[in-house]
């Protein structure tokens, strides 16, 4: 039976104290402040009537894997402020629409973006706040940089002054063996440390995106500062995820 709007309310903000509690709980297991993680609601394939809800129920930060779809849902949603995090691929003759909408983008993997990116910021008169995104488990299915091309990636990004790089995104590998899970999220904390120390000295590396539904606790006990979680907070989406990422079955 469909909840009414109410429901839907008391629903997900149980599900998101649900999810609080549980960064709370993890970040008390290594000694860190809950408040240093930012939990990130991620809404793809979550209607805009859902989402309106959503807001009401205190999410104001909203994750979308795909552009056209946060397109359509910022403008459907235009009376609110809601801050647009596209957390997917993107390509070159998407950047305009990235930079009119986003307020951050999670998933910069290559020069050719990062220029087309900037290109179009320049354009709008405006900055983005940027997340390297690498791919720590080395699945050829997934996006993002090999570890070992992040220095050099990273040396050229100085040349793009309307992009805030603010640190590194990752997916984990998809997997029940937490201690495979758990060696992603350590490469990537052991990579941003030595960022921190080398990359130029206009760009920050204090932020690690890592962790989802599944694998949120383990990253935040390896030092994620931003949690990407959906159906913990949504319930479960209507299609598979392979739909929605690369590579998962």
């Amino acid at each position: 039976m469909e909840l009414n709007e109410e429901q839907q309310l008391n629903e997900i903000k149980s599900n998101l104290e649900t999810v609080q509690c549980r960064i709370s709980e993890a970040c008390k297991n290594v000694g860190r402040e809950p408040n240093s993680v930012r939990l990130l609601p991620v809404t793809k394939t979550v209607s805009a009537e859902r989402l309106r809800i959503a807001y009401a129920a205190g999410c104001h930060e909203m994750g979308e894997n795909k552009i056209q779809e946060a397109r359509e849902k910022s403008e459907v949603l235009s009376d609110l402020d809601i801050k647009w995090c596209i957390i997917g691929h993107l390509q070159t003759n998407k950047a305009k629409y990235l930079a009119r909408i986003a307020d951050e983008f999670q998933a910069l993997d290559s020069i050719k973006v990062a220029e087309a990116l900037d290109k179009r910021l320049q354009i709008e008169g405006r900055s983005m706040d940027v997340f390297v995104q690498v791919n720590s488990s080395g699945e050829a299915s997934k996006f993002g940089l090999a570890p070992e091309d992040v220095r050099a990636f990273v040396a050229q990004l100085p040349n793009y002054s309307s992009l805030n790089i603010k640190g590194l995104m990752t997916l984990a590998i998809f997997s029940p063996d937490h201690d495979r899970v758990r060696q992603c999220f350590i490469k990537m904390r052991e990579l941003r440390d030595m960022l921190r120390q080398e990359a130029p000295a206009n760009l920050s590396f204090d932020e690690l995106s890592m962790g989802m539904s599944g694998d949120y606790e383990i990253a935040v006990e390896e030092g994620a500062t931003v949690v990407r979680v959906g159906q913990a907070i949504f319930g479960k989406r209507p299609l598979p995820d392979s739909h929605y990422w690369p590579g998962v079955a």
